[in-house]
């Protein structure tokens, strides 16, 4: 299993911007495809974007597509998720993790149980 650190995170208000990072701890990317998934209070929590191994074909849940862009540097081992316009109902735990793929990435864990802790994001209205 791949473990990432998350980061970012912050309280801001609506309408504003927020750029997460995640690093694998003590790995490296290398061609994993990630995903960016978050969890508000008392929801499941969701996939919302994910990425292949070279960072193209990305895919978004249809409420962040158009706010959110996903990239990864594979030289600083590091996948972004860029927030724009920012909406209260964006405050959750935000999360990464290497996740399966088909003919593009899929918003699923490919091990589950492998979450880190997470980067809060707070949004007030």
């Amino acid at each position: 299993q791949v473990h990432f650190v998350e980061s970012g995170g912050g309280s801001v208000e609506a309408g504003g911007s927020l750029r997460l990072s995640c690093t694998p701890s003590g790995s490296t990317l290398l061609w994993y495809y990630i995903g960016w998934f978050r969890q508000a209070p008392g929801k499941e929590r969701e996939g919302i974007s994910c990425i292949s191994g070279y960072g193209d074909n990305p895919d978004y849940i249809s409420s962040v597509r158009g706010r959110f862009t996903i990239s990864r540097d594979n030289e600083k081992n590091t996948v972004y998720l860029q927030m724009n316009d920012l909406k209260p109902d964006d405050t959750a735990v935000y999360y990464c993790a290497v996740v399966l793929y088909g003919s593009q990435c899929l918003m699923v864990p490919k091990w589950k149980g492998s979450w880190g802790r997470g980067t809060q994001v707070t949004v007030s209205s």
